[in-house]
């Protein structure tokens, strides 16, 4: 039994994808309202009874604006790191909190969903792997670079939500400020249009069947440039392009099954590392982009 995927919202202006096999499933991230996200479910005939979690990435509004009424409503167990949770602007019901660690597996019934670190300016930003019956769904976004995290879990998908935020040239044509350039194409950034496909094509497993690309900005990339690039590099790998204004279609991952590979001595000391010191990163807005 494979796992149903889809994108209802990726982009600056909110981010949040589905996940689940036919009796349960999570949201990762919460970045469009309540109502729109119950809207686009149904368009999709997909129930929120369905939905048992919500897992969130990180601080930035783009990942959290529905998260407090969408939890409250549906009385949904938001699982959260407490770094990410201290820059919270606003409360959450305490009966809802739950907590994760990086490579300590979370069980939402016959789906397993496992955190791992990654470069980003906020305060502890983790992305997704949500497994089911040796089935891997991978959610590479908001990365500011393809650290040993990102390499190692993204050969382990069968699908994957991947970012391609920028072009460069476009970035590098456009109107933004110095400063705002510098951060998005920053380690703790966004990833380039160059960098996704470099970890596509390098790091791709024979068994991925659908890449979905996600998180573009709306000044520095363009979906049909995005699509071309990965269609040419596809080798038989689906390629979807995720709007900002609306939801994908859902797609049925299925294939042989793969077992999650344990972190790597490497990767393991690498996180205990970062646990203890993180890196200081100013923060700034992701409204423009």
């Amino acid at each position: 039994m494979g796992l149903f995927i889809t994108s209802l919202a990726s982009g600056s202006n909110g981010n949040c994808y589905y996940i689940g096999n036919e009796r349960e499933a999570v949201l990762v991230d919460a970045g469009i309202s309540c109502r729109e996200t119950e809207t686009r479910m149904q368009r999709l005939g997909l129930s929120m009874s369905r939905v048992k979690a919500i897992f969130i990435s990180h601080e930035h509004s783009d990942h959290i604006k529905g998260l407090a009424v969408l939890a409250k409503k549906h009385r949904l167990p938001v699982y959260i790191t407490p770094g990410t949770r201290q820059n919270l602007r606003f409360g959450l019901d305490q009966e809802l909190l739950r907590s994760f660690e990086a490579y300590v597996p979370v069980q939402i019934g016959g789906l397993s969903v496992q955190g791992f670190p990654k470069f980003h300016d906020a305060a502890d930003p983790h992305s997704f792997i949500v497994s089911g019956n040796g089935i891997n769904i991978g959610v590479f976004t908001d990365i500011g670079a393809p650290c040993d995290h990102v390499i190692q879990n993204f050969q382990q998908c069968h699908a994957a939500f991947l970012e391609t935020n920028y072009d460069e040239e476009l970035l590098d044509r456009g109107h933004y400020p110095y400063h705002l350039k510098a951060r998005i194409r920053g380690n703790f950034g966004h990833l380039s249009n160059l960098q996704a496909i470099n970890l596509f094509t390098g790091y791709k497993p024979s068994f991925m069947t659908h890449v979905l690309l996600g998180h573009l900005s709306k000044d520095n990339n363009c979906p049909h440039l995005v699509k071309e690039l990965f269609s040419t590099h596809a080798d038989g790998t689906e390629v979807v392009v995720a709007s900002r204004y609306q939801e994908t279609k859902v797609y049925y991952v299925n294939g042989e099954p793969v077992s999650l590979a344990k972190a790597s001595p490497v990767v393991q000391k690498v996180a205990a590392r970062k646990a203890v010191s993180k890196p200081k990163v100013q923060q700034l807005s992701l409204d423009l982009f």
